[in-house]
């Protein structure tokens, strides 16, 4: 299976695509940007700065979407109105990357460093009351993290460890237990970045170097694959009316110019397999 070029190239980084029901819209960033886009359903976009970073997005119930940007969070309004709350953390050389929300509304991203030094990351937990902590330590690259669909458990990607993880996660506190690999990814194949499940509980994972995103069935089998004309896939997400499409997003991070065309595009492929509604904040 073949991913069709939806847009062109329209970011440097993309990253975090979504689907928002409230506009029924296609929202991505570009993360090194900083900027969220929202596209119509030809692929034409518009752009809204957050900042010097806009790592991920989720709906808010209430409209609007709640934001990471690079040492916090953002509450953006329908009417597109940011309310940015406090940093964090003092230390520039760590910042927000990746996240996703619980089945109890509250919204988890994850940090690295800019240098992906190991260890240097973290995940942050933004409840709806606002409260912010520290629920998981210790990581590199702070990734792909999809709740499976009766929310006893989610999946969580660090990057360099080359592999899907499973975790509980308290319900109270929302902290993470050891994460315990569910599947590994040779490296030769890529490495796993952003992830989003199905309506059967598959996990669709996209291999950053790996020009592919994956689908690997409730057991953790291999059964299917998309292909995509650009090596460095980032993320993937279910969209459109009925979540039939998957939606791909795509980087031009460290592309020497004149390799790598599509690179930066986003890519859709009809799969045969329906998405669900996103998890959205509570906030």
């Amino acid at each position: 299976m073949r991913a069709e070029d939806w847009t062109g190239v329209v970011t440097h980084h993309g990253e975090g695509p979504g689907w928002d029901p409230h506009t029924g819209q296609l929202r991505i960033v570009d993360m090194l940007a900083g900027d969220l886009l929202a596209f119509d359903a030809g692929g034409a976009y518009v752009r809204q700065h957050l900042g010097d970073v806009a790592a991920a997005w989720r709906p808010r119930a209430s409209g609007g979407v709640v934001a990471a940007v690079e040492r916090g969070f953002a509450l953006i309004a329908a009417d597109g109105t940011v309310s940015a709350g406090e940093e964090l953390w003092t230390d520039g050389s760590i910042r927000m990357n990746e996240g996703g929300c619980d089945p109890a509304g509250n919204f988890y991203c994850g940090t690295m460093a800019y240098d992906a030094r190991p260890g240097a990351g973290s995940v942050y937990r933004l409840t709806p009351g606002g409260a912010v902590s520290v629920v998981h330590t210790g990581v590199t690259i702070s990734n792909g993290l999809a709740w499976a669909p009766d929310g006893t458990f989610a999946y969580y990607v660090d990057t360099p460890t080359q592999s899907i993880a499973r975790v509980t996660v308290d319900p109270e506190a929302g902290r993470f237990s050891t994460p315990e690999p569910w599947v590994t990814i040779d490296p030769a194949d890529g490495a796993p970045d952003g992830i989003t499940l199905d309506a059967r509980g598959g996990v669709w994972v996209a291999l950053w170097g790996g020009s592919a995103v994956r689908r690997y069935a409730e057991d953790g089998t291999l059964d299917e694959v998309v292909e995509v004309d650009a090596r460095q896939v980032s993320a993937c997400a279910f969209g459109g009316d009925d979540y039939g499409r998957l939606f791909i997003t795509t980087s031009r991070q460290d592309v020497p110019d004149g390799e790598d065309p599509a690179a930066g595009a986003v890519f859709t492929v009809e799969p045969g397999i329906g998405g669900v509604a996103p998890l959205m904040f509570g906030g």
